[in-house]
């Protein structure tokens, strides 16, 4: 399993926002390319959210569902990325002080991703998973720069 962590000048309530609010999930995942529904229980357990991924006009109609929640502290998605399959990702946030570690533990659990062997495949989910938690780091500190 990829592992990747990043500390966050916010605190985990302005972190939990950003990943809360689903119509934000293009904006800080690399591949998500444009929401096309959330769930109004999002980020329940079980519910989705309806995401293309890809590049017009070669776009995949895919979805993510929440498998296990801990609000504001953690969630567990299985994300689809059709062809290559479902990936199981757990987000995890971690108080320090007045900003958060935030640690994006990721790997292929279906699909043909999975034939790929790990040490081939965490590289690629590391370095997605770093330029995410950039993206969510900028959403997130943005909410915390409003709130002082």
């Amino acid at each position: 399993m990829a592992t990747t962590t990043r500390v966050m000048k916010a605190t985990p309530e302005q972190v939990w926002d950003v990943l809360a609010d689903g119509w934000l999930y293009p904006l800080w995942v690399v591949g998500a390319s444009r929401m096309r529904e959330v769930d109004t229980d999002w980020p329940e357990l079980g519910s989705q959210l309806h995401h293309s991924v890809g590049a017009w006009p070669l776009l995949v109609d895919d979805n993510t569902q929440v498998v296990e929640v801990v609000p504001g502290r953690s969630m567990t998605l299985h994300a689809r990325a059709r062809p290559s399959g479902v990936a199981a990702v757990k987000i995890t946030l971690e108080p320090t002080g007045e900003h958060t570690r935030v640690v994006i533990e990721e790997d292929a659990i279906s699909g043909p991703a999975r034939l790929v062997p790990r040490p081939v495949r965490e590289p690629g989910l590391k370095w997605r998973n770093t330029e995410s938690l950039r993206r969510l780091a900028y959403l997130a500190e943005r909410r915390s720069a409003r709130d002082d």
